[in-house]
């Protein structure tokens, strides 16, 4: 179950394409939230273990996995990105000039 407070960020994770990653601060911003990624990570922090919406597409604005409370959350995220094709350095980086989503290119192709 999702938490209805945080509606409007779960609706933009969902957005995110399948090979695509956003930062928590992308998303504050597209919720109409801009300057609150923290909450952006609470409210992701706050979904249930069989949650649909694709919280691992969501990483920090330097391209990592940003660290986690307990459990293997950040292992899984990586898994699961690798899994839809993004790509890691070997320091762990995304490079977000290839894999971050940018929404206007979908509103672009459909006019």
């Amino acid at each position: 179950m999702t938490d209805p407070r945080y509606r409007a960020f779960y609706d933009v994770v969902e957005s995110i394409p399948e090979g695509r990653v956003a930062t928590y601060g992308q998303i504050a911003m597209l919720a109409g939230k801009p300057g609150r990624a923290r909450l952006v990570g609470h409210a992701l922090g706050s979904l249930d273990g069989d949650t649909e919406v694709p919280w691992y597409r969501v990483v920090n604005a330097g391209g990592t996995i940003s660290r986690r409370g307990l459990g293997d959350s950040e292992h899984m995220q990586r898994i699961l990105l690798h899994a839809e094709g993004v790509e890691f350095s070997g320091a762990g980086r995304i490079d977000l000039r290839r894999f971050q989503w940018d929404p206007d290119v979908r509103i672009k192709a459909l006019r």
